[in-house]
């Protein structure tokens, strides 16, 4: 089954959460030949970034068995193209990225999903992940429906 729709995940900088949740969504909805994909991108990216996605989220993804496209892409900035050509947009933090929307989006925020997960300046990676790959496990689940 080809891919119709997509659902984009939003976090500040389009390096952590957003990008683990985009390559395990993808992951599961490929296994599940599920006719949705993934894209990711920041509110806010951060050009000082290591690399093109954390180590965080490579570990836990490489733990798991995902693999991540070769060469893997920087961080990009979202869009308003972004956000109209997605079919569902989720920001992973509603008190972080709420702001952002109602600033640079207004007309968008209506058709956001907003998810209450921690970035590092409050969680480890070890508390926020799992909650993460549950929410995006949750998604799938609702979206094979």
């Amino acid at each position: 089954m080809q891919p119709t729709a997509t659902v984009l995940f939003l976090c500040t900088g389009n390096y952590y959460r957003s990008r683990l949740a985009e390559h395990y969504f993808n992951a599961l909805a490929a296994e599940r030949s599920l006719a949705w994909r993934a894209e990711s991108r920041g509110m806010r990216v951060n050009p000082d970034n290591i690399g093109p996605i954390s180590l965080e989220a490579l570990r836990w993804l490489r733990a798991r068995g995902i693999a991540v496209p070769e060469p893997e892409r920087y961080p990009l900035a979202v869009t308003d193209d972004d956000l109209g050509r997605a079919a569902l947009v989720i920001a992973v933090k509603e008190a972080e990225h709420r702001p952002y929307l109602e600033r640079l989006f207004p007309s968008r925020v209506e058709r956001v999903e907003f998810w209450h997960v921690h970035d590092l300046d409050v969680a480890t990676a070890d508390e926020a992940l799992p909650l993460l790959a549950a929410r995006v496990e949750e998604l799938i689940r609702r979206l094979s429906t």
